[in-house]
C-alpha cells in the first residue's frame, strides 16, 4: 500500500478510496476499488488507537489505513471523526495527517458523514449516540456547529443526556410528593443501582464516563412502554432539543433543506425520532424535511474521499445516489 505518492483515481486498476468514520465508541474504515469490486472494512474500538493527540492520533491512523489497504495504493482518504467540533480542530487533525502523507485528504466532522452518504451535500447533519451534536457545512465553506457540549452541560436527545434528564425528573417527582410506584422512578433505581432516595444524585455522579451513563437509556425507553409519564416527556424533550439544534443552525444561516439525523440511539428507538420530527415542524416549519439514516456512516466518508478526485461527480460513479428510507414520518 502507498501513501506517499498523490495519484489520479484511475492511474491504478487496484486503487483504493478510503473513508474512515471515527465514533466515539468505534473506529470503521472502508476502502473501496476504484475499478469496482468489494469494499474492504475494519472496524474496531476508538479507544483501541485514539489518544486525543492530534500526532499520535495521525500516526495511528495512518498505521489502520495500511493494514487496511495492504499493497494496493491509497488515491483519496476522507475522515468523519467524533470529537472534531468546530473548524479549527478539523483543521488540526487533517493537518496533523497531511504531514504524514501526499494522499489528497480531508477531515470533517462525524455528523457531516450522514448528509453525504444520501447524497446531501451542505445539509444539516444530526448525531443522537452517546452524545450529540448538529453540524453543517453550507456552500460559504464555512462550518456552523450547535450542540456537542458535553452530557453535563447539553448533548441533548443524547443516551447520556437521557438518563442524566431522567434522574432530574425522577427527583422532581419526589419534591412533588411522589413515591416509588412510577414506571421511570423503578427504572432508574434499578439501572443505577440506587440504594435510597437520597443518593438518587450520588448514584448518576458515580457513572465513570458519557459511555457508561449512556448504556442505561434503554430504562427510559422502557418506561415510557409502561406508560411513565416522567418518561414520555424525557423523550419529548430530547427529540425536541435535538430538533432546536437544527433550528439553531438553520437561523445562523445553514440555508440547508434537509436534515438527515442519525446514531444508535434515534435511530434505535422511535419515540426519540418522532419526537425529533414533531419538534422540527414546531421550530422550523415547512423549512427543513427530516430523514433518519439507518446505514454506515463510513459511506458519505467514502463519498467525500471520491470527491477529492472528481469533485464535480462527487463519486457518482462508485457511489449511486441513496435516497433515504424514513424522510419525515416516523418508523416502527
Amino acid at each position: 500500500m502507498t501513501l506517499s505518492e498523490p495519484m489520479e483515481l484511475n492511474a491504478r486498476p487496484d486503487a483504493l478510496i478510503v473513508g474512515i468514520d471515527i465514533g466515539g465508541t468505534k473506529t470503521h474504515l472502508r476502502a473501496v476499488p476504484a475499478a469496482g469490486g468489494p469494499a474492504r472494512d475494519l472496524v474496531l474500538p476508538s479507544a483501541d488507537w485514539r489518544r486525543r493527540d492530534w500526532g499520535k492520533d495521525a500516526t495511528a491512523l495512518i498505521e489502520l489505513v495500511a493494514r487496511l489497504a495492504g499493497e494496493s495504493p491509497v488515491a483519496a482518504l476522507a475522515v468523519g471523526a467524533h470529537g472534531c467540533d468546530d473548524a479549527e480542530e478539523c483543521q488540526a487533525f487533517q493537518s496533523a495527517l497531511a504531514a504524514r502523507t501526499t494522499v489528497p485528504l480531508t477531515v470533517v466532522n462525524d455528523a457531516e458523514l450522514m448528509p453525504l452518504a444520501l447524497g446531501l451535500a451542505g445539509q444539516i447533519g444530526v448525531v443522537a449516540g452517546t452524545g450529540s451534536i448538529a453540524v453543517c457545512r453550507p456552500a460559504s465553506g464555512e462550518m456552523l456547529v450547535a450542540g456537542g457540549w458535553g452530557w453535563i452541560v447539553g448533548d441533548e436527545g443524547s443516551a447520556a443526556s437521557l438518563v442524566r434528564e431522567a434522574v432530574r425528573a425522577v427527583a422532581r417527582h419526589f419534591d412533588e410528593g411522589g413515591d416509588r410506584r412510577e414506571p421511570l422512578v423503578e427504572a432508574i433505581f434499578e439501572a443505577l443501582a440506587v440504594p435510597s432516595i437520597p443518593r438518587l444524585g450520588s448514584a448518576l455522579s458515580r457513572q465513570a464516563s458519557a459511555a457508561a451513563i449512556g448504556r442505561h437509556a434503554v430504562a427510559v425507553f422502557d418506561a415510557a412502554d409502561q406508560g411513565s409519564a416522567l418518561a414520555l416527556e424525557v423523550i419529548r424533550e430530547g427529540g425536541r432539543g435535538l430538533a432546536r439544534l437544527v433550528a439553531l443552525l438553520d437561523r445562523r444561516g445553514a440555508g440547508a433543506a434537509h436534515a438527515v439525523a442519525g446514531g444508535s440511539v434515534i435511530v434505535s428507538q422511535p419515540r426519540l425520532w418522532q419526537a425529533f420530527t414533531e419538534g422540527l415542524v414546531e421550530l422550523a416549519p415547512g423549512r427543513l424535511t427530516p430523514h433518519l439514516f439507518t446505514g454506515k456512516p463510513v459511506e458519505g466518508a467514502c463519498r467525500l474521499a471520491a470527491s477529492l478526485i472528481h469533485p464535480r461527480q462527487s463519486g457518482a460513479g462508485l457511489f449511486p445516489p441513496r435516497v433515504s428510507s424514513r424522510p419525515k414520518e416516523g418508523h416502527s
